[in-house]
């Protein structure tokens, strides 16, 4: 039998105190890079999302047309029989929050890939620890910006149109339909200001001689009535609104109430069921561009979205940001399909890397490759026709930005 001294006893004593500290380190080292390891039976993935707050009316339908769309395939049988299970944490739009999020789900949850998340800056907070310390890619981001994709980031994979690129089209839009002089409306914080600046570059790339024109409007202003004297002064013969969804419906309703009629052109983040809700019949014949077809559109994928809302997700709301959220689910679920063996953070990032053509039917192709991050450029014109959102034409990559 061992014989155990004080001295023994002591140098037990360490060895047990060395062991603890040993599993504990390792515990952490496991939980930092969580996200590496994959499952046989599911694909465990997740997202921050403003589920409350006052951006809580992009996160909430995002998450259930992603959810619509997750439940669909995991009824018919999920990715090559693993299951995909989604786990979406509210964030309520604030950066620190996130971080804490993002460290939940990669060392507590393990996710494998953050999917379909939302929010610039709230993204920007969680890249140092999801992307360069813990290799968890993120994935389909709703937000982003030029320096996420140029140059491209490790790991960082992008569906969305870039806001530039969104202004880019309705500024070529506006001059094809014949506008000689063009005036841009838009709120003056510097992220209204960037994607405003460029609209006269491409408007005159199109044809040379048309005038563009810029008039800035206080964030959140919610008396237009000073703006639109302004804009039956400058005589132009179309606007273009890069403005908030709210914004845009007090500039449509000023516009009518004083009898300006011109034709008037919007980014994506106006075309949603709010600006029309809001503004009723003074939005009728918007023209904006969306990064999606139209809910209403009668194609078939955009149907099955949503016959699937309708039966996995009742009582929400199947418009945009849903098809937003089911857009995205379905880019990660085709490209995941792709990969052969165990469903890993590097396998995951090396599958998009290489999807040089994947359709979701309801949003534009997209193209990935090893130096290209961002899918796609193109955009889908849409008009409020009737009171409702219609799509126009098909998908439509604006002229490239000097």
């Amino acid at each position: 039998m061992f014989r155990t001294t004080k001295r023994s006893r002591r140098t037990l004593g360490a060895l047990a105190v060395l062991a603890v500290v040993s599993l504990t380190a390792n515990a952490c080292a496991d939980q930092d890079s969580a996200g590496a390891a994959g499952s046989d039976t599911e694909i465990h993935i997740g997202a921050w999302l403003p589920l409350t707050g006052a951006t809580a009316s992009y996160g909430v339908p995002e998450k259930a047309g992603a959810d619509a769309y997750f439940k669909m395939i995991n009824a018919a049988g999920g990715i090559n029989g693993r299951k995909v299970k989604w786990t979406a944490k509210d964030n309520a739009a604030d950066p620190q929050q996130t971080v804490q999020i993002a460290r939940e789900l990669v060392g507590q949850d393990k996710v494998v890939a953050i999917v379909n998340a939302n929010g610039t800056s709230q993204a920007e907070a969680a890249f140092p620890f999801v992307l360069t310390q813990s290799k968890v890619p993120v994935l389909n981001e709703v937000g982003g910006s030029e320096s996420w994709y140029d140059p491209p980031r490790a790991g960082l994979f992008g569906t969305q149109t870039l806001y530039e690129d969104q202004a880019a089209a309705v500024a070529a839009w506006a001059v094809q339909d014949g506008a000689k002089k063009i005036l841009v409306v838009h709120s003056d914080p510097a992220a209204f200001v960037n994607v405003a600046e460029q609209v006269e570059p491409v408007a005159k790339k199109v044809d040379p001689s048309v005038e563009v024109e810029r008039l800035a409007v206080k964030y959140q202003t919610t008396d237009y009535t000073p703006v639109i004297s302004k804009v039956k002064a400058a005589k132009t013969q179309a606007v273009i609104v890069i403005l908030t969804s709210p914004e845009a419906a007090a500039f449509l309703k000023e516009a009518k109430l004083q009898g300006l009629d011109l034709p008037t052109y919007a980014y994506a983040p106006v075309a949603a069921e709010s600006t029309v809700s809001l503004a009723k019949d003074a939005a009728e014949g918007l023209k904006a561009v969306q990064l999606v077809k139209a809910p209403s559109d009668p194609d078939p994928s955009v149907k099955e979205f949503r016959t699937a809302m309708a039966k996995y997700e009742p009582g929400q709301d199947a418009g945009f940001l849903a098809l937003w959220g089911w857009s995205n689910a379905k880019v990660f679920a085709e490209i995941a399909k792709t990969i052969k063996g165990p469903v890993t953070s590097e396998a995951i990032s090396a599958a998009y890397a290489k999807a040089s053509s994947v359709d979701p039917g309801v949003s534009p192709v997209m193209k990935f490759g090893a130096s290209n991050h961002l899918g796609t450029r193109s955009v889908q014109r849409v008009e409020v026709k009737n009171g409702v959102w219609t799509s126009v034409g098909d998908f439509y990559t604006p002229p490239t930005r000097d």
